[in-house]
């Protein structure tokens, strides 16, 4: 590939536009002209790239299928992140988190590109002006008059062999987990830090158990219901500023600007064959306003968490019973 072909300049432009409107963006937001987290990037940013990539190459090729259009706008989006992430622009987290979205509307801007150079070429080159600067555009209205704020409730169960009050044992201090404990998932995948363990100071409502994860992270879970062998329910309290920066991308930092859990807590209870049921529930803020795609990401992430918790759980409350029926 030349570097001066169509096809390169195509994705050098799309790339540098990217970085370009991130760190416009980034400096804006004290402004209150702009925010990362907002539709105006999520969203449209990548229908710009992926429509001035397709839009350049149409010079070579106005033969072009729309497959070849929504794959080809893929490319300067891959390089655009992993620059990001190569400079510390952003973490792996949010990147992880953006890359469904950004290749899903980079490939409608790349056949936009398309249909409008065949459509009405001779007005192409306004087109991509005004797509490319759209999303400047509509970043400080949507900023300062669209607030899509947001709680949710995430709950997930698992059936343990177990009786209750040996489960109930293992809620309310959870000794160090060792890495084999806790099973590979997605969160961990994407670079989210993996519990260490949680220590209560006290028991019943008041009391606070404090949980540690990797990276440095640590927030406290204030008691709020306490009914020994049936629940235990707590409210968060997650000071931003004490988890590290590199700990958890700032966009979705515990306690943070855009994204917080706000209360939770475990439920138990029995089935007819006498093995525990054990729930674990997470309220949660959402500052976005992504809407859907934002619910579906916190509803992935919470339910892969509360996943390994309760794995971890189950493991440990019926380990002792395996050790006896193994001695018997």
């Amino acid at each position: 590939m030349q570097l001066t072909s169509p096809k390169a300049v195509g994705i050098f432009l799309g790339v540098l536009y990217g970085i370009s409107m991130r760190i416009v963006i980034e400096f804006s937001t004290a402004l209150k002209f702009g925010s990362l987290v907002t539709i105006s990037f999520m969203f449209l940013v990548p229908v710009a790239i992926g429509y001035i990539r397709v839009h350049f190459e149409y010079n070579e090729n106005p033969n072009l299928t729309y497959r070849q259009m929504i794959v080809k706008a893929w490319q300067p989006i891959f390089i655009f992140l992993l620059v990001s992430i190569v400079t510390l622009l952003e973490g792996s987290i949010c990147v992880a988190m953006a890359l469904p979205a950004f290749m899903f509307f980079a490939s409608l801007g790349g056949v936009l590109a398309g249909f409008t150079r065949r459509k009405i070429s001779q007005k192409s080159n306004a087109t991509l002006l005004s797509i490319t600067l759209l999303p400047l555009a509509l970043s400080p209205i949507e900023l300062n008059f669209l607030h899509l704020s947001k709680t949710y409730e995430v709950t997930n169960s698992i059936t343990i062999n177990a009786p209750i009050n040996i489960v109930w044992q293992q809620l309310t201090n959870v000794s160090h987990i060792e890495p084999q404990e806790i099973p590979f998932s997605l969160t961990r995948f994407i670079g989210v830090p993996r519990p260490l363990e949680a220590n209560m100071n006290a028991s019943g409502v008041g009391a606070i158990r404090t949980s540690t994860w990797q990276k440095g992270v640590v927030f406290k879970e204030i008691i709020t219901d306490w009914q020994p062998n049936k629940q235990m329910l707590y409210k968060f309290e997650i000071n931003p500023g004490l988890i590290p920066d590199n700990a958890l991308d700032k966009h979705v930092k515990l306690g943070g600007e855009y994204f917080s859990p706000l209360n939770g807590g475990y439920r138990l209870s029995e089935d007819k064959s006498g093995n525990t049921i054990l729930a674990l529930t997470t309220k949660v803020q959402d500052n976005t306003n992504f809407g859907v795609y934002s619910r579906i990401w916190g509803e992935v992430i919470f339910q892969d968490f509360h996943h390994s918790l309760l794995t971890l759980m189950k493991n440990r409350a019926e380990k002792p019973l395996a050790a006896v029926i193994s001695h018997s």
